[in-house]
């Protein structure tokens, strides 16, 4: 195979958004001039490399897109025949989750019961990549019997999780490779006995599994925003109002909610970390070469003992992410009614953007990868009948930042160009590195004061500085403007909840 020549910025330009191989179909990539260049070159030849693995049939960059390991965030890629560990990421179906509280947001006006918050928060919920729940009624067993079942209506009981909130989440339940469970606890098995213990193994399975109810690092957190519905008049180019879509939803304008991202905690990217450690093992055994020298583009066919493997791994750690999400929800519902008691709650949606899965696309079934990518299905897909957002469309959460706020948003009929998906949130602008180098803490936290948001630690992250990701009103003009989805309503910060020590995202 010829070496992969580097993709500039004019090439991106002069093709209005797609990057031409000689032999290949386009790669789409969605984002503004500036929101393109930010990308870099680096981030644009990966998505090349992507596009030349065996069986893809295309790839798409989404807005937010920046340099990942071996594939970008904020990335798809499309594929019948092949599954791919790096196009999905390690942190397998992080994911995120809204509430809506019955609360206005003059109740959270004052800043001691903010605090107050807080720390009932973080009484109940830790974070950070070695902290377990703060909870000890879950049983190993339990959780085990979690993460084969998915969210039951028994397992939510058991966990203390509102039975209503499982017909609010993207997927209540992944099975395993043959559509049953019990490939699943087969799998559970083999990973206690031959994974987790196996010789220079350094992961514990009864640590990470505790880990249920409890945020990482990194880019995770939780939110407490304030909800301001779109206007109206603003997206008069679609047929339903924002209006009644955020009526759909449960939203309501002017209130608290609660925003968090996190996904599969150390459970999934240690599964993740061994699918990477032994696929590699099999390409160097068979001689297999690397697409375009890239060991992170390492695949296994449907249908394979690897690729069920894989496919088993995947599903277990996704049902713990959304079991996790339903957890700490519960909590958070908790610690409110502690501050302010008869507060009510309900869950408006719990979505992922780490996870490949079949769908069909054009009366075809595809494997479609999205790693920082969400699921973006408009009103009357066929995927959605018999849910609560078959006239409208299914809620995507776009997480910003705390300065420039998140969104709610819903897909138009356009998302069907980029295989159903758009961006996962705004991207980042600056690496962490760089990040910790340039931006100094006392302009970082006084901006957040100025913008009256309180932070759970002494000193904001440096590299999870509001001015280390893209611009976020950019990014959402670019998905608008592309005809991808429209914007719902906009989630304002009150305060943010967030691990002090970060290390890379992927």
């Amino acid at each position: 195979m010829e070496e992969i020549k580097p993709v500039t910025i004019e090439a991106i330009n002069s093709h209005l958004g797609e990057i031409r191989l000689d032999h290949c179909s386009p790669v789409r990539v969605y984002g503004s001039e500036k929101l393109r260049r930010e990308m870099g070159e680096t981030t644009l030849v990966q998505a090349c490399n992507m596009r030349l693995c065996p069986g893809v049939e295309g790839v798409v960059l989404t807005p937010d897109a920046h340099q990942g390991f071996g594939a970008p965030i904020g990335c798809v890629m499309a594929t019948p025949s092949h599954i791919y560990p790096g196009p999905v990421g390690v942190d397998m179906d992080c994911s995120m989750s809204l509430l809506q509280f019955d609360l206005p947001a003059e109740a959270i006006a004052e800043k001691t019961l903010r605090r107050a918050l807080i720390n009932a928060i973080t009484k109940r919920i830790p974070t950070g990549y070695k902290r377990s729940s703060t909870s000890s009624k879950y049983s190993d067993r339990l959780i085990e019997t979690a993460l084969i079942q998915g969210a039951t209506e028994n397992i939510c009981d058991d966990l203390g999780v509102p039975k209503e909130w499982i017909c609010r989440c993207e997927d209540t339940a992944h099975l395993g490779h043959d559509g049953t469970s019990d490939a699943l606890a087969l799998r559970i098995e083999h990973i206690k006995n031959n994974i987790a213990h196996a010789k220079g193994s350094v992961w514990n399975f009864h640590d990470k599994i505790q880990q249920l109810g409890s945020y990482g690092g990194g880019n995770h957190f939780g939110e407490c925003e304030i909800v301001r519905l779109a206007e109206s008049e603003k997206n008069a180019f679609s047929t339903v109002s924002p209006l009644s879509v955020a009526q759909t939803f449960g939203l309501v304008d002017g209130n608290v909610a609660f925003l968090s991202h996190c996904g599969s905690r150390g459970f999934g990217a240690e599964l993740a970390r061994s699918q990477f450690k032994l696929l590699k093992e099999k390409f160097e055994k068979w001689g297999i070469p690397f697409t375009s020298g890239d060991p992170q583009l390492i695949y296994a066919p449907i249908g394979t003992p690897e690729a069920d493997d894989y496919l088993d791994d995947m599903a277990l750690a996704a049902n713990f992410s959304t079991l996790n999400h339903l957890v700490i929800n519960s909590l958070i519902v908790d610690a409110f009614q502690e501050i302010i008691p008869g507060v009510r709650a309900s869950l408006i949606y719990h979505i992922s953007h780490n996870m490949a899965r079949k769908e069909i696309i054009n009366g075809r079934p595809l494997w479609i990868h999205r790693k920082g990518a969400t699921r973006a299905y408009p009103a009357n897909h066929f995927s959605l009948v018999g849910t609560p957002f078959e006239r409208v469309g299914h809620p995507i959460l776009l997480p910003g930042n705390p300065c420039g706020g998140s969104a709610v948003m819903t897909a138009l009929e356009g998302a069907k160009n980029s295989y159903y998906s758009i961006n996962h949130g705004a991207g980042r602008a600056m690496g962490r590195k760089k990040a910790m180098q340039e931006l100094v803490q006392y302009e970082v936290d006084k901006a957040l004061d100025e913008a009256d948001i309180l932070y759970n630690s002494r000193n904001y992250p440096l590299d999870e500085a509001p001015s280390a990701y893209k611009n976020f009103e950019e990014v959402l003009r670019s998905v608008e403007s592309a005809g991808l989805a429209r914007c719902v309503a906009r989630l304002h910060a009150k305060f943010v909840i967030k691990d002090s020590y970060s290390k890379p995202d992927d």
